[in-house]
Formats: structure tokens, C-alpha cells, sequence
């Protein structure tokens, strides 16, 4: 058995980020325009009336207070509300695997060594742009990598469940270095026109290199992340879904057209999944002989700051610190299997050898994922 560490990350933001302000704008004209067009509806009683939406109410909510996409101007379009991206020939890389293979060079470069040295590709993410070919086969060929590749969808908890995977692979011996991304355009399977769920999402990419501990240096700079334990856990939950998929031209048209959209019942979310992920951060690390008290950072997925805040205070047994209990949605904002890992990039190297951190993500499914690792 090998031991495997994270050796590198890379992260790839967009150019173009929406605050809540310009959101809110946008909604809003939406909803007058709405209400204004089913006037007798709403008077009848047979239609709900839109109700406006606030920066401060969004603020309150979630913490979320920008997010940054692929494009902008179709989304703040009261006509359109949704990104506005063209189809690109065959021929052309696809605009999952460009943000995939923009990551993943910065990781590759952060890493040191040749890409040629990879021999396995993950593309872990919520939301795949087509059903085949896998689009980690296409960002394996972007890179010029040898050996294989797959997709894989776990919703939000995708990255864990990759590192996890990649862990594995390098524990049989199948790869002695994985590449694992998560391109995420979580703005194309957000209902721009509801309130309650309409600020949610972001665009964004990132990427991480997994690789047996003795093919890494054991100090220094470069010396990387031993992975003490992962761990999985699934429980069926229709409380987050999103319907869309390649058998929605077989039903009659118009049946469930906000269901193919993200839909859930963020209250139920909220009081299943912070208990559920809190007792398996706990018992996880007991298992591993580690104190969860004395984490130096929990790196979270990024779904919701009361969420965090939560989990946090669980695990450390006090108020979290925003040092401790990194946030990061404020400005990237939900960004499924993503999140905990942007958060991860931005926040570790202040970290001696030695000190232990959490990296743990949990969303649809229900879906969790925990990973332990170690300053080496």
C-alpha cells in the first residue's frame, strides 16, 4: 500500500463577477414585469405574486455577497436570466475542459514536474455539459497525459469523493500521480427567476494533484499534504435536486419545468446535513486519533455561512475563528464540488509541518466527504 499526499492545487476564477446589487436589480425588474403581466391572475388568486428580492436579504441568508460566472450580461437580462453560451464546434475544446486545463496548469506548475508524469485524470463535478466523451478524457488529452481517465458526480461533495478515488488509485498502485478537477458552471442550472435560491451558485474551476508519498519531498515548499484518512457517506435525500438530463425529450413538453432547474428545501437541508456531517467530522477523526478541537482549519464547502458557521462550532466545540473556519463564499459564493477546495488553495500556507487540517464537503445526494491531512 502507498501512502498518497496532495501535492499541488490550482484554481481558475472568471473575469466577470455579479454583486448583489446588480443581481437584485435584475430580479426585481423580472418580478415587476411578471407581476404586471399576470395582474388578473394574481388578482384571482390563482397566480402568487413575485415578491422583490435585497442585497440584505441575500446578505442574511447566506453570506454570499458576489459571485463570479462565465458570462454576465445574459444572467442580469430581465428577457433572459440565465448565462448566455454558445454551442462551440466539436473540433473546439469545450468550455468545461478549457476551465478544467486552465486549473490544472496552474497546479501542474505549482507542482513542478512534467504533466507526462500523471497517470490517471478525474473530472469530478456537479454538472457535466454532455453525457460522453467523458470530459476528463478530453482534458487528458488537452495536457498530454497518458494512462486513463473518467467522469464522476457526486453534486457538492465531488472533490472529496475525487481525492478519495485518487488516494485509492495511488494506494493500489493503479497511478503514481492523479490529476482530479472540478470545472463547475453552477449558473447554468440555477432558476435566475426565484427568489429564494437565485443568488446562490457561481462559476469557477479547480484542481488537484494527488501522488504517492515517495515520489514527493518529504520537506520544504513542495513537500506537500499527507492524507491521514478519507472518508464517504451517502443517504438518499429528495431535498436537493435538480432533474435535467438526456431522458427530458421524452416527456411531454412543459411536465416538471422548474424541477430541471436547482431546486431544495433549504430548511430540511439545513437540519439534516449539519448534524449528519458534523457527527461524521467527530467520529472520523476519533478514528484516526485526532482531536477535532485541535484542527488548525476546516476547509468546508462552501454552501452557506450559517451552514459553516454550524459545522464549526460542533467540531472545535467553540466559535470558530474566520482563520479556523475559512469562508470564502462571500465572493465566489456556492460553488458545488469546488468550494471547500478553492478554500483549501487560498488558505494553507501558513501551515507548519506537522499541523493538521479538514477538508470536508457534503451537498446533494445526501453526500458527504471528509479528508484529513497533515503539513508534511
Amino acid at each position: 500500500m502507498h501512502q498518497a499526499v496532495i501535492a499541488a492545487t490550482g484554481l481558475y476564477t472568471p473575469d466577470q463577477s455579479i454583486s448583489n446589487a446588480e443581481l437584485v436589480e435584475a430580479f426585481n425588474a423580472y418580478a415587476v414585469r411578471f407581476n404586471a403581466d399576470n395582474g388578473a391572475a394574481i388578482a384571482a388568486g390563482t397566480v402568487e405574486a413575485l415578491t422583490p428580492s435585497s442585497a440584505e436579504f441575500i446578505e442574511k441568508a447566506s453570506g454570499i455577497r458576489a459571485r463570479f460566472v462565465m458570462n454576465k450580461s445574459g444572467i442580469l437580462d430581465p428577457a433572459v436570466m440565465r448565462p448566455s453560451i454558445p454551442e462551440r464546434p466539436n473540433e473546439e475544446i469545450s468550455i468545461l475542459a478549457e476551465m478544467a486545463v486552465a486549473a490544472a496548469r496552474q497546479a501542474i506548475d505549482r507542482w513542478g514536474k512534467p504533466a507526462s508524469e500523471i497517470g490517471a485524470v478525474l473530472c469530478a463535478a456537479s454538472n457535466m455539459q454532455r453525457a460522453y466523451p467523458a470530459m476528463a478524457i478530453e482534458v487528458q488529452q488537452a495536457l498530454g497525459i497518458e494512462g486513463f481517465a473518467f467522469d464522476m458526480n457526486v453534486a457538492c461533495s465531488s472533490a472529496t469523493f475525487g481525492i478519495k478515488t485518487a488516494a485509492d488509485f495511488i494506494a493500489s498502485g493503479s497511478a503514481k500521480a492523479v490529476l482530479m478537477v472540478n470545472p463547475e458552471i453552477c449558473s447554468g442550472h440555477l432558476n435566475f427567476r426565484d427568489r429564494d435560491s437565485h443568488f446562490i451558485f457561481g462559476d469557477v474551476a479547480t484542481a488537484v494533484i494527488v501522488e504517492a508519498a515517495d515520489q514527493a519531498p518529504k520537506t520544504g515548499e513542495g513537500a506537500g499534504w499527507d492524507i491521514l484518512g478519507t472518508r464517504l457517506k451517502t443517504q438518499f435525500s429528495n431535498n436537493i435536486r435538480n432533474n435535467f438530463g438526456f431522458l427530458n425529450h421524452c416527456a411531454p413538453e412543459g411536465v416538471g419545468a422548474k424541477d430541471k432547474l436547482f431546486v431544495q428545501e433549504g430548511r430540511k437541508v439545513f437540519r439534516e446535513v449539519v448534524p449528519m456531517v458534523s457527527e461524521m467530522i467527530v467520529t472520523h477523526a476519533a478514528d484516526l486519533g485526532i482531536d477535532p478541537t485541535g484542527l488548525k482549519r476546516l476547509w468546508l464547502h462552501q454552501a452557506n455561512i450559517n451552514m459553516n458557521e454550524m459545522i464549526g462550532r460542533r467540531v472545535l466545540g467553540r466559535d470558530p475563528t474566520r482563520d479556523e473556519n475559512v469562508i470564502i463564499l462571500d465572493t465566489y459564493a456556492n460553488t458545488s464540488s469546488a468550494g471547500s477546495i478553492i478554500a483549501f488553495h487560498r488558505a494553507n500556507s501558513d501551515f507548519a509541518a506537522g499541523e493538521t487540517g479538514l477538508i470536508c464537503s457534503f451537498g446533494a445526494g445526501y453526500s458527504a466527504g471528509t479528508v484529513f491531512v497533515r503539513k508534511r
